[in-house]
């Protein structure tokens, strides 16, 4: 992950405004800068790196030669966009995924853009020529995004909501900070002093619809029906292609596992395609559990069957409860299934990142909500219609049927 931050009108002095962008800064250990916009001089980018790809040329905010008036940073994986550039013959300066939204934009503006990427992102994109400012997050907000703006016009945009709250602001002594909606974007209006003006808000994919970049994928072509067999045959292909096209690093890549169904078939997938494309380090696997836990028993047994370099990490009740507060800081919020469901993951990463090499994690998290494999989902239509956030927030029918 990494880390982005923009301002946009500012009133108050932008290097005090800055020291509140290094409250993200664990989300790019690798190297940060921070750029003011030529022209705006209450304007400024914030980047914190954690470089994946092109360790060379991939600090942000991105700019190219060919677009000298268009200043992007964002967090994520483009996964098409090798696939994109190939197709429609842009020449690239750098390595980066990203580079590929400049180019889109540029061709067709931001609606085709946002439409054509295959990915996890949350972005800003600024168009000094046309006076524009772009914000923008994938369909499921993977990625995340917060912003606040005042009436005036002062626009501040991060990554986490901390990089926001201690702002200031001549017009407002507390801003008020809100998360950016998935599957949206937002167009701007940049003023002659810096400030914006929201133009409009616009839902551009629901997760029920066919997205527009499927029209470009190299995905082996799928099976019309719903026979058991053509539905697994389908699902097979989905799912390695839904590995495969992650494997987008120059880094070393590890894989969470617990012995369950969906870990154990991501690290399965992810070893047998890391031998086809030859890389040439042995998958390592993890796992965390207390003393007797039967999810670190299962994690060895699938770690020795399918040959991984396999770590356990164990922990106690008093390591779990000492890691709360940094917890609940880190996830910003007080959900007691978000923070009980993280303390594990939380003190697996910081094993990972103190002891191995491994920088892209891979796991099995968000197929259980996605598939209904809580004990909650397992009530009648009507059960679930109740219990579902989506369906109460927008009274509509949703992946809960």
């Amino acid at each position: 992950m990494c880390g982005i931050w923009a301002l946009f009108g500012s009133d108050d002095c932008l290097s005090v405004q800055c020291l509140s962008a290094m409250k993200i800064a664990h989300r790019g250990p690798d190297a940060f800068r921070f750029e003011n916009v030529n022209g705006y001089t209450n304007c400024c980018f914030g980047f914190h790196r954690l470089a994946v790809v092109d360790p060379l040329f991939g600090m942000q905010p991105i700019r190219v030669k060919k677009y000298p008036y268009l200043w992007l940073c964002y967090n994520g994986e483009i996964y098409n966009h090798k696939k994109m550039q190939q197709h429609f013959e842009f020449e690239y300066q750098t390595k980066v995924d990203g580079e590929i939204i400049l180019h889109l934009y540029d061709k067709g503006g931001i609606e085709q853009t946002i439409c054509m990427l295959d990915g996890v992102f949350a972005f800003v994109l600024l168009d000094t020529a046309n006076k524009k400012v772009f914000l923008g997050r994938d369909t499921y907000g993977v990625r995340p995004l917060f912003k606040a703006m005042t009436e005036d016009g002062f626009l501040a945009v991060c990554s986490e909501a901390k990089g926001l709250v201690t702002l200031k602001h001549s017009a407002t002594p507390f801003l008020k900070v809100e998360p950016f909606l998935p599957g949206h974007y937002e167009v701007l209006d940049l003023k002659p002093n810096g400030k914006v003006a929201s133009v409009e808000m616009v839902k551009y994919h629901h997760c029920r619809d066919e997205p527009l970049h499927t029209l470009y994928d190299n995905v082996e072509k799928l099976f019309p029906g719903f026979e058991i067999e053509t539905v697994k045959n389908n699902l097979r292909i989905l799912f390695n292609n839904a590995v495969k096209k992650r494997l987008m690093t120059d880094r070393r890549i590890g894989c969470l596992l617990s012995g369950g169904l969906d870990s154990s078939l991501v690290a399965a997938t992810l070893l047998k395609q890391l031998k086809e494309a030859q890389v040439q380090y042995p998958l390592q696997t993890f796992a965390i559990g207390m003393e007797d836990s039967p999810d670190l028993l299962a994690a060895r047994k699938v770690a020795d069957h399918i040959g991984s370099e396999h770590y356990e990490v164990l922990f106690n009740s008093e390591e779990g409860i000492q890691a709360l507060d940094e917890v609940i800081f880190s996830l910003e919020t007080y959900d007691i299934t978000t923070v009980r469901a993280s303390v594990g993951m939380y003190l697996i990463s910081k094993y990972i990142r103190k002891n191995t090499d491994s920088v892209v994690i891979f796991s099995g998290e968000g197929s259980d909500e996605l598939t209904q494999g809580y004990i909650y989902f397992h009530k009648d239509w009507r059960g679930r219609k109740k219990n579902c956030f989506v369906c109460q927030k927008q009274n509509s029918w949703c992946f809960c049927l």
